[in-house]
């Protein structure tokens, strides 16, 4: 868990890399479409569950909050307090990604006031630094949270290089599903070396291009994205919680 790319290579890096489960959780796009690729995607020596990474908040004040077992979509540029209550409302499996990271992430005040909502908090995440994947592990202790770690890939060449050991058999997302909502044991692995740091400083390069000309162009050139709470898609029913 989680990526933001899927196509073919992705695929069968993931099988090279000896991963049995790909949690695909892209941005800006919604259920039904996440849910069909992975679907196209899985086959019997991979198993591709769908996620979403909500987008809380306005650009100056955003949250990530990352779901499993969505019962039906939610937008993002919602409050945070409104995606965390439909989430508690559908049981979806809710988890904390990056915590403290930079500006989009939960801080320890939404980890405090949410900690009852939540299932597990990511630990490692190759965008971190060192001393962001040491705080994270700090408010996984503290707060007594079951951890994961993910690629969380933005390029491809990063799938494979963390992942969760859990001590259960899961063959389908529903197990995945159980395992996360019930706290099996499991274990967070990544790859060490030169090759690894390299991955690293990548990924965390890329942070600069979503946050320049990626953005640009979704808030000014793109027009209304697809997971925008005000498009037809989602029929006002996120209206009372919207930010835009």
């Amino acid at each position: 868990m989680h990526v933001k790319v899927l196509d073919e290579g992705v695929v069968e890096r993931a099988k090279r890399r000896g991963i049995d489960v790909l949690v695909y959780a892209p941005h800006f796009t919604r259920w039904p479409t996440i849910r069909d690729r992975a679907v196209a995607h899985s086959d019997e020596d991979l198993l591709v569950v769908p996620g979403r990474e909500l987008f809380t908040g306005d650009w100056r004040s955003r949250r990530h909050v990352l779901a499993l077992d969505l019962e039906r979509p939610i937008p993002d540029f919602v409050t945070l307090s409104g995606a965390m209550a439909e989430l508690d409302r559908q049981d979806a499996v809710t988890l904390v990604p990056h915590p403290g990271f930079l500006s989009f992430s939960l801080e320890r005040e939404h980890i405090a006031e949410y900690r009852d909502h939540v299932d597990a908090i990511e630990v490692y995440n190759p965008k971190h630094l060192p001393w962001d994947n040491r705080r994270a592990q700090r408010l996984a202790g503290e707060f007594d949270l079951p951890p994961f770690t993910s690629s969380y890939a933005h390029l491809p060449r990063t799938v494979g290089e963390c992942w969760t050991a859990f001590e259960t058999a899961i063959e389908d997302a529903a197990d995945l599903h159980a395992a996360l909502r019930e706290g099996v044991e499991r274990t967070v692995m990544h790859r060490r070396g030169p090759q690894h740091t390299r991955r690293r400083v990548l990924e965390f390069a890329h942070i600069g291009y979503e946050n320049t000309w990626k953005k640009l162009d979704r808030v000014y050139l793109s027009g209304t994205e697809p997971t925008h709470p005000g498009h037809v898609a989602y029929d006002g029913a996120f209206d009372d919680i919207r930010v835009y």
